[in-house]
């Protein structure tokens, strides 16, 4: 049996399976804990600083032994993370429930509570992901192959997993069943290991000698401290790029969950590749220092072209979504694949000139914890100091300069300094000034991104937030590119934002005495304002980033509604503050980001509306957002499903200005619901429509949301319905969505009116 030609397989499976676990941990923690950038921070250092830790003591374990089964500890190892995922949903069930309760007893220690439930949940899969790096060194040695090869063959196999997560496993068998397969994969690739390792140690004996080492040259041999400055350097290169090119691909592809996917694919692809490239440049007696320099000029290059996608992908919504798909991973890895597979080569290069447990470990466990300084400083200074553009050049140039203190004197040449140079000049004349001149995504809805005028702007570990004027004195605010909303000076031209102050008159007249209300996304204040008018004795406010509402001063429709005594704002995951407060509302009201949008599929599930009833008075009125613009028909009625589920009285309110939808349930289960507007007795105001107008536009009674739903699947945690999978495919496809909306709720209208002539 050939050991060393089943190996890749091996490994490859394995990295398959260990970004299906990032995956994973990411959505359970954002549903359990909710989502916030010092989260998201936290998680990511807990990944990778487990991976380190786990790579230092595997690495300090394995000095003082002499391993003859390599591949049946890898084997154990595998087994390990595989067991460890099946203990995933209850872990994180008991962090939930233990910071409900630490929320509310002692405020500050949510962040104690945060760490520490996610360091137990995350700690022996980590840990042991981290341990694989030295014991594959020594499976390499002990099978005569290269530990450069295998390591790239892994990743490749990473860059793999998480397409097939996001794109396959997730949408059609939901998280549970996702965590079962992936589990299953991890104990049978452990399991094949240790059986392989046995044979191989019968055999071992009869097979024909092969050449143990790589005889290709090695041009330069860095010391060892050489060798962790170099893989310090790389690790923090690579993360703080990603997360400075992340930004503003974000703001081209949208925030969706397949954009992040195509996205980290080609990253991992490009280090993939890099590890595989490692080899040939050892051959070509290219030296590392040169390979960092050149890494560090195409990083220089590559910014000024990613930063012009958000022009080249305009119109892109309305094509095939595969074409789409196919688009955005074709101009990601075209322009970020040759400076990462550069920045790739150094550590698997590295990596395969060493010799000890010892080092291997050492090396990968500085390139992971240099991963995570390295990203949260960008994250957490970088952007919001500089901008990404900067963080970008910042990032090319480190790079370079950490490239020419390796190449040796002899070594060093006058063309890489003036290609340096070259590449700078280039990247600050080409520099379309995002952030500064302009804002990035497609919002040509008020005019081109380059003739509009910015009034605030933040860069953050979370998202980018700006507020903008156009010449035609449209205000926006854009959130990741996006057009989360928009207001106009004249009210002629504010048609298709008049379901935002809906949004919040309409809950509240149809409450019959709404004293406490809660808004969830605050956008630029119009629906706060609005339920504001209704007069009830307190509005609490919870958004997601606290940015948001430092810019609600630009907005002047919502007439300054955060200085009113009775509101209280919260920067909080919307859903985090409903499992956490003892409040109790008579109205909640609701209009977050597009469904299809990452993470988003927590405020539209069955799990979130069940949660929301626990949280009201009797009578309580919840409203949300359906935008038929943005979601296909069977998705629109799952979401409609989801909360008739909780609210089985839900009825349909459709805005005749702008046909966007509003679901309208309440824990009264009359089928009376609906018949009377409280609000209109109880206060007058000028709301901009009739107490007609506002009787027409309710499009579905009981009766006919029932018939609406009927047959469709619901939106729940599980299924992440609307995050992953064809409905968020058909999200793309924008031209037509809101008339097909339209035509099936007339279809349920006519097919009941012939029912009741039957």
């Amino acid at each position: 049996m050939n050991i060393k030609s089943i190996i890749p397989y091996l490994v490859i499976l394995s990295g398959l399976a260990a970004l299906n676990w990032e995956v994973l941990w990411q959505i359970k923690i954002s549903l359990s804990l909710g989502i916030s950038s010092w989260g998201t921070a936290l998680t990511l250092a807990i990944t990778m600083g487990g991976m380190s830790v786990g790579a230092l003591l595997a690495a300090s374990a394995l000095r003082q032994r002499k391993i003859t089964k390599p591949l049946q500890l890898y084997g154990i190892l595998e087994i390990l993370i595989g067991l460890s995922g099946l203990i995933l949903k209850p872990a994180f069930g008991l962090i939930e429930t233990i910071d409900t309760a630490a929320y509310n007893a002692f405020p500050s220690a949510v962040f104690l509570i945060y760490l520490g439930g996610v360091i137990l949940t995350l700690s022996i899969p980590t840990l042991c992901l981290g341990a694989t790096v030295p014991v594959l060194g020594l499976v390499a040695q002990k099978y005569k192959t290269s530990l450069a090869y295998i390591y790239g063959l892994n990743t490749l196999g990473a860059a793999a997993g998480t397409l097939i997560a996001a794109l396959i496993l997730v949408p059609s068998f939901g998280l549970t069943l996702t965590i079962f397969v992936v589990s299953a994969l991890n104990i049978l690739v452990g399991i094949f290991a240790i059986t392989l390792e046995r044979k191989a140690d019968q055999t071992m004996k009869a097979e024909t000698p092969e050449t143990v080492k790589d005889k290709t040259p090695i041009v330069q041999s860095l010391s060892f401290n050489q060798a962790l400055f170099a893989t310090f350097v790389t690790g923090f290169a690579t993360f703080s790029l990603e997360i400075a090119w992340f930004r503003s691909l974000t703001a081209a592809f949208m925030s969706t969950t397949d954009a992040f996917a195509i996205m980290l694919a080609c990253v991992l692809i490009g280090l993939g590749a890099g590890a595989q490239l490692s080899h040939l440049l050892k051959m070509k007696n290219i030296p590392i220092g040169l390979v960092l320099s050149l890494a560090g000029i195409l990083i220089l290059l590559a910014t000024p072209l990613i930063e012009r996608f958000d022009y080249l992908t305009t119109g892109w919504t309305e094509t095939n979504s595969f074409d789409l798909l196919l688009k955005w991973f074709s101009m990601t890895l075209v322009t970020t694949g040759l400076p990462v597979m550069l920045l790739g080569a150094i550590l698997p290069w590295l990596l395969n000139e060493q010799e000890t447990p010892k080092k291997w470990g050492t090396l990968y466990g500085m390139n992971a914890f240099a991963s995570i300084l390295g990203a949260l400083f960008a994250a957490w200074f970088l952007l919001p100091t500089i901008g990404f553009t900067k963080t970008a050049w910042g990032t090319g140039l480190l790079v370079i300069v950490v490239g020419l203190i390796l190449t040796p004197p002899a070594n060093r040449s006058v063309k890489v300094y003036g290609l340096a140079v070259v590449a700078l000049f280039l990247a600050i004349t080409f520099n379309t000034g995002a952030g500064v001149k302009r804002v990035q995504g497609n919002i040509g809805f008020i005019g081109p991104s380059d003739e509009n005028k910015i009034l605030a702007y933040h860069e953050g570990p979370d998202a980018t937030i700006a507020a903008i004027e156009s010449k035609d004195k449209w205000r926006a605010l854009v959130i990741n590119g996006f057009i989360a909303t928009a207001q106009h000076g004249s009210n002629d031209k504010n048609m298709s934002a008049n379901y935002m102050k809906w949004m919040g008159h309409l809950p509240m007249i149809m409450h019959p005495d709404p004293k406490k209300a809660l808004i969830i996304a605050f956008g630029t204040g119009q629906t706060a304002h609005a339920v504001r008018q209704e007069n009830p004795e307190s509005i609490d406010i919870v958004d997601l980033n606290k940015h948001v509402l430092d810019m609600a001063p630009i907005f002047t429709s919502n007439e300054g509604v955060l200085k009113d005594s009775r509101v209280t704002s919260h920067v909080m995951d919307g859903r985090a503050y409903i499992r956490r407060t003892q409040s109790q509302y008579d109205v909640i009201t609701l209009e977050p980001m597009p469904p299809n949008f990452a993470g988003v599929n927590a405020l539209y599930s069955y799990e979130f509306y069940k949660a929301a009833r626990e949280k009201m008075t009797e009578n309580g009125v919840i409203a949300q957002w359906l935008p038929f613009h943005l979601v296909a028909p069977e998705y629109c009625e799952a979401i409609a499903k989801a909360m008739q589920q909780a609210f089985p009285n839900t009825i349909l309110w459709v805005d005749p200005k702008s046909s966007t939808g509003i679901l309208v349930g309440s824990k009264d289960n009359s089928e009376r619901f609906g018949e009377n507007l409280y609000g209109l007795e109880r206060i007058s105001l000028d709301r901009g429509m009739s107490e007609q107008e506002i009787r027409d536009a309710f499009i579905l009674n009981q009766e006919q949301m029932r018939e609406y739903t009927r047959g469709y699947e619901i939106v729940n945690d599980d299924n992440q319905l609307l995050a992953y999978g064809r409905a968020l495919y058909l999200s793309h496809q924008q031209a037509s969505l809101n008339a097909d909306n339209q035509k099936r709720l007339k279809d349920v209208k006519k097919k009941l009116k012939l029912y009741s002539k039957d």
